[in-house]
C-alpha cells in the first residue's frame, strides 16, 4: 500500500533558522560559563604561584617571627582558625539544623514563613554587626566576670551567627525536597512523625544538610571583621578558649598589609592554606554523602 503524502526528511537543514539559532546560543551559552570562571581560575592560579613560593615546613610548626625577623610560621593561626570553627559548628548546625526540622516538618505555616524571613534578613547582615553584637554579648561579659576579654570563645560565637542562616535555609530547602510520598508511607506504616522525620526524612536530605554545612564553614573560616572584635589575635600558641586567639584570616590582613617582605610571604602562604582547607572540607563533604548514599 502506498502513501499519498511526500516523504519528508526528519533530519534537520544545518542551515534552518532553528539550526542556527540553537547553534548560537550554545557557543553564547559555553563563552559566558568560560568568563564565570575565569575570575576563580584567576584568584586561585594567583594565591597557588604567590603561596607555594612562600610554603615550607616551618609555618605549620612555628609561631609568627617578628617584625625583622626572618622565617617563622603560623601554626598557631592553623590551630586557632580550626578552633573557632569548631566552636562555631558545635553551636550553628545542631541549632540550624533542628531549627530547619521544626519549621519544616512541625510548625505551622505562619511561623515558618516569618522563621524563613528572619533567616534571609540575617543571612544579609554584614559580617562585622555580627562581630559588633558577638563583642556586646561575649566580650563584655567575659570582662564583667573576669575570665578574659577578646578570646576563641568570643569568635566562635561570631562565626556562629554567620553559619546560623546559612545551615537552616539549605536544610529547610533539603527538606522540603523529600517526597511526601516517603513521609505518607512511612506514617502509613504505623510511624510517628518523629520516627518518619528521623529515619526517614533525615537520611534522604542528609547530602544536601551536610552540603549546605560545608558551605557554612567555608564561609566561617575566611571571615576577618567578626574576629577582629572577638579574638584579635595572638603571637602564641592558644592555650585557653578565654585567650586572645590566632587565625589565618586576622593574620592574612595584618601581615599583607605590612611593609615587611617576610611577613608579606606568609601571609600568601597562609592564602593558600586557608583556601585549601576549604578544598579540603569541601572534598571530605563530597565523599561522606556519597558513602552514604
Amino acid at each position: 500500500m502506498t502513501s499519498n503524502f511526500p516523504e519528508r526528511s526528519l533530519t534537520r537543514s544545518p542551515m534552518s533558522q532553528r539550526t542556527l539559532f540553537n547553534t548560537v546560543m550554545t557557543v553564547v551559552a559555553f563563552t559566558c560559563g568560560v568568563l564565570a570562571l575565569l575570575p576563580l581560575l584567576a584568584v586561585l592560579s594567583y594565591v597557588i604561584i604567590k603561596g607555594f613560593s612562600s610554603l615550607n615546613l616551618a609555618v605549620f610548626v612555628e609561631l609568627p617571627p617578628k617584625a625583622l625577623q626572618k622565617g617563622g610560621g603560623f601554626g598557631n593561626a592553623i590551630l586557632g582558625t580550626l578552633l573557632m570553627v569548631g566552636i562555631a559548628a558545635l553551636i550553628s548546625i545542631p541549632f540550624g539544623v533542628l531549627g530547619a526540622i521544626y519549621i519544616t516538618e512541625f510548625s505551622s505555616a505562619k511561623v515558618a514563613r516569618w522563621v524563613r524571613f528572619a533567616a534571609n534578613v540575617l543571612s544579609g547582615v554584614p559580617s562585622i554587626i555580627a562581630g559588633v553584637f558577638a563583642y556586646g554579648i561575649v566580650v563584655l561579659a567575659l570582662v564583667k566576670l573576669n575570665l578574659g576579654s577578646y578570646s576563641a570563645l568570643g569568635g566562635g560565637f561570631a562565626l556562629a551567627i554567620l553559619m546560623l542562616p546559612i545551615i537552616l535555609r539549605t536544610t529547610d530547602e533539603a527538606l522540603q525536597l523529600v517526597s511526601q510520598d516517603l513521609r505518607q508511607a512511612s506514617v502509613g506504616l504505623g510511624a510517628t512523625n518523629f520516627q518518619t522525620v528521623s529515619q526517614v526524612v533525615l537520611p534522604a536530605a542528609l547530602p544536601a544538610i551536610v552540603t549546605g554545612a560545608t558551605l557554612a564553614i567555608a564561609r566561617a573560616s575566611g571571615e576577618t571583621a567578626p574576629l577582629l572584635f572577638t579574638a584579635l589575635f595572638s603571637n602564641f600558641w592558644p592555650d585557653s578558649l578565654f585567650q586572645p586567639t590566632a587565625s589565618l584570616a586576622v593574620l592574612v590582613y595584618k601581615y599583607a598589609i605590612s611593609p615587611f617582605k617576610n611577613w608579606q610571604s606568609l601571609a600568601w602562604a597562609a592564602s593558600l592554606i586557608l583556601v585549601l582547607m576549604v578544598l579540603i572540607t569541601s572534598i571530605i563533604a563530597r565523599w561522606a554523602t556519597r558513602q552514604k548514599a
